[in-house]
């Protein structure tokens, strides 16, 4: 048996800075073509976690929903599966990016340090900075939605760096389906973490996928995400 996709709502989280733009690109067409109807929740970058959470509770008072995003956006939405089992039907983790407190993970240490920059030396310098250190299709990427959420956008930083993500105890009381997507040559969310995710949860499927394969090429991650949930036990 697999998990059934076909009438479900998903309702996806993005990950630290980025947006909903980028969240429709990644699952839009993957879950079309399996039979689901993508919401992809706006960040509000002076309230993030909040409002994303606010937004799982208001979709899930009509019916169980699928929940799920990427880095941050996967830990809030397993934390709030892990709060609400009767509301939810499955999860999709795209790039977890820690477990617990994020202490010195690279993912909370970037962010802190790319809120430093803001807050000290403005978005125009910040982000040309960050564009000399990272792929073409991520500064593009970061270029649109930092510049979107401006100015509150180090207050967005700041509240995913310190976000205490899923132990590997509290997976383990996960009782959905939840499917994992790892990045093996990705510095900023270790493939480490999406295997102890996978392995914690006792109805998991871990798949992996390139940054080569889907940086220009969003739905790739999207569709390795859908094959990971499917292909986990029920």
């Amino acid at each position: 048996m697999t998990v059934t996709l076909e009438g479900a709502r998903a309702v996806l989280l993005p990950g630290t800075g980025s947006d909903d733009d980028y969240v429709r690109r990644v699952f839009g067409e993957p879950l079309r073509h399996a039979g689901a109807e993508l919401i992809a929740v706006a960040p509000q970058p002076a309230d993030l976690v909040r409002g994303y959470l606010r937004a799982l509770d208001e979709a899930a008072a009509t019916g169980p929903i699928l929940v799920g995003g990427i880095s941050l956006g996967a830990a809030v939405a397993v934390r709030w599966a892990l709060r609400n089992p009767d509301r939810v039907s499955a999860v999709l983790a795209a790039l977890p990016a820690w477990s617990g407190e994020p202490g010195d993970a690279p993912a909370a240490v970037s962010a802190r340090h790319t809120a430093g920059l803001l807050r000290r030396d403005g978005l125009p310098a910040t982000t040309a900075t960050m564009r000399e250190s990272s792929p073409g299709w991520l500064a593009d990427e970061l270029s649109r939605s930092w510049r979107a959420q401006w100015p509150a956008l180090p207050d967005a930083l700041e509240a995913a760096a310190g976000y205490v993500g899923p132990t590997a105890d509290e997976l383990g009381t996960l009782t959905v389906p939840l499917g994992v997507v790892g990045v093996p040559d990705d510095p900023i969310h270790p493939v480490a973490v999406a295997r102890q995710w996978a392995d914690a949860a006792p109805r998991a499927a871990l798949r992996t996928i390139e940054l080569a394969e889907f940086g220009p090429r969003p739905a790739a991650l999207g569709r390795t995400c859908l094959a990971a949930l499917l292909a986990a036990p029920v």
